[in-house]
């Protein structure tokens, strides 16, 4: 499109002077997508500033620069993800022939120094890297004077005024608080809280049922805490539904505790300091309480944009989400400016998205690149206790797509080599692929629960990008003994009815 281009660097040629502002680039939000930017940018040659401001969350917990992703996110998550995992394996090496003790026990403060010290590592690695790379970076929080000019406010109060050519708007999201719950934000924690806890959580209530509330709850679970769910109605919404079913049903009998059809009415404090939770379930169609050391909510995010003054330049958002309204090259309805990762409307949540569609509009800008960020066939894996790893479309969305007679589903329920001799439960452990019916049989989605989802997914994200078809698939010659080798092997269709277990080694 035409606007496409309204900003992208060519109104003073591409290696035009600077005008009168200061910056060739400034971004605001030194998280993933803006980090990326800026030092792609800078790659260029050009003149480049970020601003970065963390405001403390209602619990007061503060971080470095990174963004959501390294302190308060994936990284810290997956670490997390895997003490509890090493947990479960320490039950396992029992069967192997390893004499461990029992019961084994869990500090959880050990952990979150170790883990913290780690994201403190990669704070610094980024504030080393913009220093390498020559971007000047500013410790203060931004907002339009117009659409050239940034002010900057230091905690102190301090006013630094910035100007730039173009302008890149990368704040992200935080954790929403219910606003209608007496005590919710009052005795409340979210994700933005719960990776820099000095202390263990101990009995934790966590509500909601997005994939930041199952995560959270499989690895509470996972290091011995006594951990609830409470889901309103579905788990993992937009994610496929039999999978989400799947995840819960493993969570279950993995010791998590689930609410189901259950929403908070209201948090106190008792005398002994526990929280004391009242809810409705709408099921029984009555009032329940109990008691909880830490409430966590995962009630979804909210976009970062309520400071930055953004109606009085013109930068449209979305009403309803309050997420900025982007054009396919990341543009606003300003020219100059742009956003990327999670402020932007109808874009997948996702660091690696963020910091691709960064890094392609620091190159549109300044590099004579004319590519756009491309959001199909995204590969995610949400990191529960048993992995779901998935790229594509989900079978809901296939069948939305092109009707459930144009569309064939291979599955297959396997048990990993490892369980074995754990004698690890594996009724969980599943994969399907939504295929075209057609002649040539396209992938449209994949889908695997196990062990590793995540690096299962990623290999075949690559066929799937391409064009990957059920023969050329089965042409594929698996990997002995590994779990990703079934994708290989899937050959009974849901149409058939047909037992969809393996068998064999």
């Amino acid at each position: 499109s035409q606007r496409a281009w309204s900003g992208a660097g060519l109104c003073r040629g591409r290696g035009g002077s600077r005008g009168k502002n200061e910056y060739d680039l400034l971004v605001i939000g030194g998280g993933s997508g803006g980090l990326a930017c800026a030092k792609e940018a800078a790659q260029f040659g050009r003149k480049v500033a970020v601003l970065d401001y963390v405001e403390p969350s209602p619990q007061g917990t503060i971080w470095g620069l990174g963004g959501t992703c390294v302190n308060v996110g994936c990284i810290p998550k997956k670490l997390m993800h895997q003490a509890a995992l090493l947990g479960s394996a320490l039950k396992d090496a029992q069967h192997y022939g390893w004499n461990i003790s029992q019961p084994v026990h869990h500090t959880w403060s050990v952990m979150a120094q170790a883990v913290q010290n780690y994201v403190k590592s990669l704070n610094w690695g980024h504030r080393v890297q913009l220093q390498d790379k020559k971007v000047k970076y500013f410790n203060v929080k931004g907002s339009f004077a117009d659409p050239h000019t940034v002010r900057g406010l230091t905690k102190a109060g301090k006013e630094t005024v910035i100007t730039a050519d173009n302008i890149v708007i990368a704040t992200g999201g935080r954790p929403k608080y219910p606003t209608d719950i007496a005590g919710a934000r009052e005795y409340g924690i979210t994700s933005d809280d719960l990776f820099w806890l000095k202390e263990s959580p101990g009995k934790t209530l966590v509500v909601g049922a997005s994939y930041v509330s199952l995560e959270c709850a499989g690895f509470l679970t996972g290091i011995g805490l006594d951990t609830t769910v409470m889901m309103r109605s579905i788990p993992l919404r937009g994610f496929d539904q039999q999978m989400a079913s799947l995840v819960t049903e493993h969570m279950e009998s993995y010791g998590t505790k689930f609410l189901k059809r259950c929403f908070p009415t209201k948090v106190e404090k008792l005398k002994s300091n526990r929280l004391q939770v009242t809810w409705k379930n709408a099921d029984l169609n009555k009032e329940e309480t109990d008691s909880f050391d830490t409430v966590m909510w995962a009630v979804g995010r909210a976009p970062d944009t309520k400071t930055l003054n953004l109606e009085t330049i013109g930068v449209k958002t979305n009403s309803e989400t309050g997420k900025i309204i982007v054009d396919a090259s990341e543009a606003t309805s300003v020219p100059h400016i742009y956003a990327v990762g999670d402020i932007t409307e109808g874009r997948p949540e996702l660091t690696p998205t963020a910091i691709a569609a960064g890094k392609l509009l620091a190159q549109r800008l300044f590099g004579q690149s004319s590519e756009l960020m491309d959001y199909d066939n995204v590969p995610t894996t949400v990191f529960t206790p048993l992995e779901y790893g998935c790229v594509g479309l989900s079978e809901e969305a296939a069948v939305q797509r092109h009707g459930s007679d144009n569309i064939e589903v291979y599955h297959a329920y396997y048990k990993p080599l490892e369980f074995t001799v754990a004698e690890r439960d594996a009724a969980q452990c599943y994969m399907k692929m939504v295929c075209l019916r057609e002649r040539e049989q396209r992938i449209l989605g994949l889908h695997f629960i196990g062990p590793n989802a995540g690096e299962v997914i990623q290999g075949f994200a690559l066929g799937i990008k391409c064009g990957a078809t059920y023969p050329q698939m089965m042409k594929t010659v698996g990997i002995h003994p590994t779990c990703a080798e079934e994708v290989t092997k899937l050959h009974i269709t849901k149409r058939s009815g047909l037992d969809a277990t393996v068998t064999g080694c």
